[in-house]
């Protein structure tokens, strides 16, 4: 609690649109948000200023990371995977240190950390994790969320489907289809390259670009920004969830079926269908990778679900419909002057 009474919420990320969305949550479910950042009164630089943050809060949230919309040149490739594990290791020292620590943690994660799966979906019981980078980030970064002992602080971590809001997947995938290249992406041959190579301490796959004759149905898991949030406000609550937590919507599109309804959704009259290598030198071209689309992610929310958490946006078609057209102004210090606790971190600045 702070001076006031209010509890304390500690965000990580907040500068992204999901931390936004979940910062504002917080903040009206009555927390003093401290948040952390490279730009925050609380820098990742300052070991005592996190541990002092993290000290006396009820909930933690870190949804810090470089963005993987990006190339997956060397540098990125690495900044990714350091921006992840450099952040949560910092919070986990942080709270192992802390005289009163939260009483939980949500960690961001990736559902990309499941295999490209066409034939059946994964659950946290019963998924069968990937190869190669992506991966290789998503298993590090869930590695040191849950290292070490942390007896008061219940962990989770949110394995978090491509989320439909107003954030880089979702404006690139409209922009495809306004473009009129809004047709069904065919996995195939592509030219060879290394990108998505293991990284780390315990690198996997072959090194090789992956592809898959998928005939345009590779599995397209998703989340509507708003069950994001609500999903961490549930999991805040729920004692009993802990460990890896699906984040996605439980009816899964296909790419088909996903390329179709953008069109729909932009009114574009035409899509023209793409092929690997075709989307390959588009993805150059806007310095992004194709693995957004071509990878097949089959995921269902199964501890949500059993838990009884349920989906407000549930039908693709009315979430991208929903998200079309938004756009939001970045996050400023002004916009939480009222509830953010400036006052305890003065000397942190």
């Amino acid at each position: 609690m702070d001076d006031r009474g209010r509890p304390i919420a500690v965000i990580a990320g907040a500068s992204g649109f999901v931390g936004r969305a979940v910062a504002e949550a917080l903040a009206a479910d009555g927390y003093t948000l401290r948040l952390i950042g490279r730009s925050e009164s609380v820098r990742w630089s300052d070991p005592d200023a996190v541990r002092h943050a993290v000290d006396g809060a009820d909930v933690v949230v870190n949804l810090a990371g470089k963005s993987v919309n990006c190339r997956y040149t060397d540098r990125n490739r690495e900044a990714i995977l350091e921006s992840r594990v450099s952040t949560t290791r910092a919070l986990r020292e942080a709270i192992a240190g802390a005289d009163s620590p939260p009483r939980v943690w949500l960690n961001a994660s990736t559902a990309t950390i499941y295999r490209h799966s066409m034939d059946r979906p994964n659950t946290e019981a019963d998924g069968e994790l990937g190869t190669g980078f992506s991966v290789d980030v998503a298993a590090a970064w869930e590695r040191e969320l849950f290292a070490g002992s942390l007896p008061r602080t219940r962990r989770a971590a949110l394995r978090m489907a491509i989320v439909i809001g107003d954030g880089p997947a979702t404006r690139m995938l409209l922009g495809l289809a306004r473009a009129g290249l809004g047709g069904t992406q065919f996995d195939g041959w592509c030219p060879p390259h290394r990108r998505y190579r293991g990284i780390g301490d315990r690198p996997t796959g072959s090194g090789r670009a992956p592809w898959h004759r998928t005939g345009g149905r590779q599995r397209f898991s998703w989340v509507h920004l708003g069950d994001v949030v609500a999903a961490i406000r549930f999991i805040r609550d729920d004692d009993s969830l802990s460990g890896p937590i699906n984040i996605a919507a439980p009816q899964p599109s296909d790419n088909r079926t996903l390329m179709r309804t953008l069109r729909d959704v932009v009114g574009a009259p035409i899509g023209l269908p793409t092929r690997r290598w075709m989307l390959e030198l588009g993805m150059w071209a806007l310095r992004s990778e194709s693995e957004l689309v071509m990878k097949s992610r089959w995921v269902l929310p199964g501890a949500l679900t059993d838990a009884g958490f349920t989906f407000a946006h549930t039908g693709l078609r009315a979430a991208l419909q929903d998200v079309r057209g938004k756009a939001r102004s970045p996050l400023t210090r002004t916009d939480f002057a009222a509830v953010t606790d400036r006052k305890s971190h003065a000397s942190d600045e």
